[in-house]
């Protein structure tokens, strides 16, 4: 009866989401020049760490079966010894608030590998993975040698990524594509190697989940790249097609920004409603 639902769903037309905002965490006093490129370097904000959940629904409301998580946020003890965190709920935890079960996550889409995006993917244990090829290369294996970057790469994490792909549970993207239906993703930006950023078909028009890629709205207001990147130039070219892909600029959902849990209606504590 289910596959029968999401068969006639999708003969139905194509598919339209839901998407969250979900608050897992907040750093607080974080420099904003750590941030923007040429902030005052005295400027401090409270980051808000976030996931974003996508839920697809069919037929008179019922899911089409996919709940898909952009990035998975944090949880390992060694990240604690070295920032000051206020707020944290587990990113399993924080999903759960919006009624999405860990056990229920179909899919979590990596925008890239840093420590605060990648470090949960562990806790969703029945999902296919995301992320872009390049960036799996480089953070396995060539940022570890002599000449590599692998500063905010925690290497559990990607230990993780590599039995996931030797389980077959790792899908590596690349470039620019559709990876399920209504949902796509874009390189450019440069946060790290291969970063990428994701829009998807919602209710609400195309709504473009910028994570790291854009930091705040602050860089998309100013027109100034994210300070930390592989290429400024590339990013500022990533933050114009944003706004080409986009419904409307308000659908662009920086990485960071406590705003974002303003701007949006509240519908759990921590979960906002991107529309």
């Amino acid at each position: 009866m289910i596959s029968l639902l999401m068969m006639l769903a999708s003969l139905a037309g194509p598919q339209k989401y839901e998407v969250y905002a979900i608050r897992y965490a907040t750093i607080p006093g974080f420099k904003v020049s750590g941030l923007i490129d040429g902030a005052d370097p005295a400027r401090r904000i409270d980051i808000a760490m976030m996931v974003w959940l996508i839920r697809g629904s069919g037929l008179n409301g019922r899911s089409n079966g996919r709940n898909i998580l952009v990035d998975s946020g944090f949880y390992r003890a060694s990240i604690f010894k070295n920032w000051k965190v206020d707020g944290f709920v587990r990113p399993d935890e924080a999903v759960a608030r919006a009624g999405v079960k860990p056990e229920e996550i179909t899919d979590v889409i990596l925008t890239h590998a840093h420590w605060d995006h990648a470090g949960g993917a562990d806790l969703f244990p029945n999902a296919q993975i995301w992320i872009q090829k390049d960036e799996y290369r480089y953070y396995t294996v060539d940022a570890w040698l002599p000449d590599g970057k692998h500063g905010g790469i925690d290497r559990e994490d990607m230990d993780f990524l590599e039995r996931a792909n030797k389980e077959g549970r790792l899908h590596l993207i690349d470039g620019d594509r559709e990876i399920l239906p209504g949902i796509r993703v874009y390189t450019g930006g440069r946060h790290t190697y291969a970063s990428q950023y994701v829009s998807v078909d919602a209710k609400p028009g195309t709504i473009v989940l910028a994570s790291d890629n854009m930091y705040l709205y602050e860089n998309l207001e100013k027109h100034v790249p994210i300070a930390q990147t592989f290429d400024a130039k590339s990013n500022l070219a990533a933050q114009d097609r944003m706004k080409t892909i986009a419904s409307d600029p308000r659908l662009i959902v920086p990485g960071h920004d406590p705003a974002v849990m303003a701007r949006f209606p509240k519908v759990a504590d921590g979960v906002v409603r991107i529309e």
